[in-house]
């Protein structure tokens, strides 16, 4: 019943853009693997793996390839993109699993010749006899002719839409969606609200740098805080300096502005350099001159 029930299924085409997706979680799902293995032997010593690394890969990866494409006809990429594999041999157009023996052969091209090159690398690496040299050159050789067969395939693959890689053409195997596809709702009122936003997050992105901050918070605070009573005596003017009109402190050389408030020097210099419409905090006053304080300051009156 279930094999009569796969066989009434139709086919749909996967996108090239959705096939590329499953390469590339396979590769990510197989760097995460090795990565979690690797990460049990950080307490022994260094180079533990270095000589069965090949192996060691391709063992996790006979166990990937036997609960994803020889169980499930469809590697990790592609069941997260709702994909599995067809065989492509067979004459309807219906889905038709893959056979055991497109299943096996899967195995050996992807694991299998993955191995075999990283094994065969690592044995001719370092010897220096003439028939060994031949082979490696020879193994060279049918790697850098596989790699422009792949090359060869990624562009009729971007021509067609089928068979992403050389191992699918090879065995015939091609990539179909599990299900039909379903038109894609999209909500206009989200994203008309997310145009909103950024078009309004890019007008005040302009627009900030345009506005003196400083002196809109100075403005707005000689409003909520103004004081009044204050003579434009100098005698007025020494009673009331006890501290900066900007920091709060106590005054380090005190300088006027022409109003009965005393600034730090530093303060009332460096805001007047960076706003040259400068006002006084407290009374709003303008900077007509900065001039030294008058009066001698003594740090006695701080005990008074």
């Amino acid at each position: 019943m279930a094999s009569s029930t796969e066989n009434e299924k139709s086919v749909n085409a996967v996108l090239r853009i959705s096939q590329l997706d499953a390469l590339e979680l396979n590769k990510a799902l197989e760097q995460l693997v090795w990565s979690q293995f690797t990460s049990c032997f950080h307490g022994f010593k260094p180079g533990v793996l270095a000589h069965f690394e090949p192996e060691v890969k391709a063992f996790l990866c006979l166990i990937l390839w036997k609960f994803t494409v020889y169980s499930k006809n469809a590697t990790v990429g592609q069941a997260i993109l709702n994909i599995q594999y067809k065989n492509n041999l067979s004459q309807t157009e219906k889905y038709q699993p893959l056979s055991k023996h497109q299943k096996l052969w899967y195995l050996i091209f992807t694991v299998g010749g993955r191995w075999l090159e990283e094994r065969c690398y690592d044995l001719f690496s370092n010897r220096q006899q003439q028939s060994f040299c031949k082979i490696k050159s020879y193994i060279s050789f049918g790697s850098g002719l596989l790699k422009l067969c792949g090359l060869l395939n990624f562009l009729i693959f971007l021509r067609k839409g089928t068979f992403a890689t050389l191992t699918e053409r090879i065995l015939g195997i091609r990539s179909v969606f599990c299900k039909p596809q379903s038109v894609r709702q999209i909500g206009f009122e989200y994203m008309n609200r997310e145009l909103l936003w950024h078009g309004f997050a890019e007008f005040l992105i302009y627009l900030l740098p345009l506005i003196n901050v400083q002196k809109l918070k100075l403005k707005i605070s000689s409003w909520c805080l103004p004081i009044a009573g204050l003579s434009n005596s100098e005698n007025t003017l020494a009673a009331h300096c006890r501290e900066c009109s900007l920091c709060g402190e106590w005054p380090t050389m005190p300088h006027t502005i022409g109003c009965p408030h005393v600034f730090c020097y530093y303060c009332i210099k460096s805001n007047f350099l960076f706003d040259m419409y400068f006002t006084c905090p407290k009374c709003g006053s303008e900077v007509h001159s900065l001039q030294p304080l008058k009066y001698k300051i003594e740090m006695t009156e701080l005990r008074v």
